[in-house]
């Protein structure tokens, strides 16, 4: 029996989001299931001995911070320049009988899951009730650059793109609210969260999110925040923890797969960081400004399109760029080539290429205090591909907003669909 009648399911494949509820779980599908995170977890564990060079200089020493200074009380202090959501993580880890290597790795990997859900809803959006989602979570969970991020690198990239990434689908769904909360629990572990809310701007002004729901994205920053105010923190430190991290890098970029690989010998680089932060900005609003002069129709389609391009677009051009700050692009170009696989299928492996070539220097510096190895792939070419990945998404972006209608895939056409 179908749970919508099809002229429903077919607005929630590329129109508007349907609002069906969570897909049945079969036997079959709960077997692939247990085997996918079965697989995914083992190939992890072959990492997790490995100490690296941010592990070492940095998490090692606020965890040991935190258990030298009473846990909790620790926070009162200034140690570490994370807002303090994942600094809670690792009180709360110095409270358990776990080793800090380990830990630390397993709060990232449990991440890496909560990331693939949220892929595989946002592809199941596109084919409600089918297994193409399934693969696409699994594509996700696999992709070398996540695995490596957390279980050999000890960063925690999954954590607040899994929360961006759910911002995104609660936005697809018409839950703005819970939208803008996750993007608010996005923002308030990593700044680089911001790199979708160019997309979150544009739902704003086309209204279809209520400017009062944006509210609770600095709303719910300061919630988390509260209980290390509580605890004795500096307000002004914790509340400016992120403009105090824009301010650290003084390179150009940091092995991030750019446009400033291009620039590298340059010295004036005040001069070219506010060009790049001009030039970014102005790109992402004159598209803002492109598509609501043209009424443009936000079809879930195109608005998973222009996150994907945003993803891209913001750390190619943005100066003091890491290399992991493309992570957000790796995960959204999977799910970007899942809704239009005929057109995209380039460009998840463009973009993982670039982003794991950049990885590898650092990674293969075994576990030293910063230093890199030598590149495998030289970075300019790395950029060319990340560039090439970038102008592939925004020419089929473009070819699907200035299409006179939303398009369907061919299954559609012959097979009714039944929840």
């Amino acid at each position: 029996m179908n749970k919508w009648s099809p002229p429903e399911v077919l607005r929630g494949l590329d129109g508007p989001a349907s609002r069906e509820g969570f897909p049945a779980v079969t036997a079959k599908k709960l077997a692939a299931l247990t085997l996918l995170v079965f697989a995914a977890i083992t190939v992890r564990t072959l990492f997790f001995d490995y100490r690296s060079g941010d592990y070492n200089a940095f998490l090692l020493r606020w965890y040991e911070f935190i258990e030298q200074n009473g846990g909790w009380r620790a926070l009162r202090q200034e140690f570490s320049n994370y807002n303090a959501p994942y600094l809670y993580l690792l009180v709360v880890l110095s409270y358990l009988p776990v080793p800090p290597l380990i830990g630390i790795k397993l709060i990232s990997v449990v991440f890496d899951f909560v990331l693939a859900y949220f892929a595989y809803r946002l592809v199941d959006l596109r084919y409600p009730g089918r297994w193409w989602p399934l693969p696409a979570g699994a594509v996700v969970v696999f992709l070398p650059t996540v695995v490596l991020n957390s279980s050999m690198w000890a960063q925690a990239d999954s954590i607040y793109s899994a929360f961006a990434l759910g911002g995104l689908y609660f936005a697809l769904r018409h839950r703005p609210y819970l939208a803008c909360a996750f993007f608010g629990l996005a923002l308030a572990f990593k700044l680089q969260a911001i790199f979708l809310f160019p997309v979150l701007l544009l739902l704003v002004l086309a209204k279809r999110v209520p400017w009062r729901a944006l509210l609770l994205v600095p709303a719910v920053y300061l919630v988390l925040d509260v209980p290390a105010l509580l605890i004795g923190a500096d307000p002004v430190a914790l509340l400016t923890i992120y403009a105090t991290q824009t301010e650290t890098y003084g390179q150009l970029t940091l092995n991030a797969p750019n446009a400033y690989q291009f620039l590298t010998g340059v010295t004036d680089t005040d001069v070219l960081k506010a060009v790049g932060v001009a030039l970014t900005g102005a790109l992402l609003l004159g598209g803002i400004v492109a598509l609501l002069a043209r009424a443009t129709e936000l079809t879930t389609t195109r608005i998973l399109l222009l996150a994907t391009v945003s993803a891209l677009l913001v750390p190619y051009f943005l100066p003091a760029m890491h290399e992991r700050y493309f992570y957000l692009a790796d995960v959204l170009t999977v799910v970007a080539a899942f809704h239009l696989p005929r057109l995209l299928w380039p460009l998840p492996i463009l973009t993982q290429f670039a982003s794991l070539f950049s990885y590898l220097p650092y990674l293969a510096a075994d576990g030293g205090f910063g230093g890199t190895a030598p590149a495998i792939v030289d970075f300019r070419v790395l950029a060319m591909v990340m560039l090439g990945a970038l102008v592939l998404a925004v020419w089929v972006t473009v070819e699907k907003l200035v299409e006179p209608g939303p398009s369907l895939p061919e299954w559609t056409r012959s097979s009714p669909i039944s929840r």
